[in-house]
């Protein structure tokens, strides 16, 4: 099998035509290619954005298209919470001047809701997964190579309870007696 093979630094000096063009992957392409050249420049990747936008709303009609080419332009072009909520106050101007509402404040809502549940679930994800390492490193060093079940133990484990076998660590005298 081959597959073709692009690479989307090799697009900057098209990033011109690729605005121009009608084609969904040239417009993800440029907000690939705007993301990078606006890193760490807040301001500047907020004209972007808006700019992508912008031409979005201009030369798609069909609401699901918009919004899910939208969502691809928020994910990659990610702002701080205040520039974020002005670039929603300008979605809100375009959608009334256009007479066309493709998101609708409810959908916007539940995106933010969405957007800051998922960031939370994967920090306390990220959270309970540093804990295990931790602890399955401690466990190493201290009782040696571990068995199949404690891995089975680390691995579905809540917070409390690697919280919970982290401090019994410190006094248990053998390693089944870390989990009981």
């Amino acid at each position: 099998m081959e597959f073709p093979v692009a690479k989307l630094s090799e697009y900057e000096d098209k990033l011109d035509e690729l605005l121009v063009s009608n084609n969904a992957f040239g417009l993800i392409t440029a907000a690939h290619i705007l993301t990078q050249q606006t890193r760490k420049q807040h301001q500047e990747r907020y004209k972007a954005k808006l700019g992508l936008i912008r031409i979005l709303y201009r030369r798609h009609r069909d609401k699901q298209r918009v919004i899910d080419l939208f969502s691809v332009l928020d994910w990659l072009m990610q702002l701080p919470e205040w520039l974020d909520s002005q670039v929603w106050q300008e979605l809100e101007t375009i959608e009334e001047s256009k007479k066309v509402q493709y998101i609708t404040s409810v959908e916007r809502i539940g995106i933010a809701k969405g957007m800051a549940t998922g960031m939370a679930k994967g920090v306390e994800k990220g959270r309970v997964e540093g804990e295990s390492r931790l602890l399955r490193r401690l466990l190493e060093r201290r009782f040696g190579v571990l068995p199949l079940w404690v891995s089975e133990q680390l691995a579905n484990a809540s917070e409390q309870q690697l919280e919970a076998w982290g401090e019994a660590i410190l006094t248990a005298p053998t390693l089944e007696a870390v989990f009981n």
